[in-house]
């Protein structure tokens, strides 16, 4: 369990240099208004991976909930950045209308994003909800 904690305050402070160094590309990024999403991706994921670290024993997980959880969180925190970045990068805008505007991918481009950021809101949702529960259980 405290492997997991120490883990999580490690990845979280690893994500929020990357979501620094991000902020230093938006300039060149095919949508530089959705680099700028990805750059504060990557800040707040961090800055929140790093609290629930801090928090993790307040959760009391069992070990297989404590492997799921940190594994959703940890999904779900990196590859909220990635998708964001590639958003950036590619200049997609079916998935993110407004940080999309005036920008348009190829279909693939636009498909993978999607898909990415559907996968992002289930292991998001699912791993916020178990520590909300588990929180508020305790």
């Amino acid at each position: 369990m405290r492997d997991h904690a120490r883990s999580l305050v490690r990845l979280g402070m690893t994500l929020f240099l990357v979501g620094l160094l991000t902020g230093l590309a938006i300039q060149p990024m095919v949508n530089p208004r959705a680099g700028l999403a990805a750059h504060l991706e990557g800040v707040l994921n961090g800055i929140f991976v790093i609290v629930v670290g801090l928090a993790w024993k307040e959760l009391g997980l069992g070990e297989r909930a404590a492997r799921i959880t940190f594994a959703l969180l940890v999904f779900g925190t990196w590859a909220n950045w990635a998708t964001t970045t590639a958003i950036g990068i590619l200049g997609t805008s079916k998935a993110t209308p407004i940080a999309g505007a005036g920008h348009s991918g190829t279909p693939l481009a636009e498909n993978a994003v999607l898909a990415m950021l559907a996968l992002v809101t289930v292991a998001m949702v699912a791993a916020c909800g178990t520590m909300a529960f588990r929180l508020w259980r305790r």
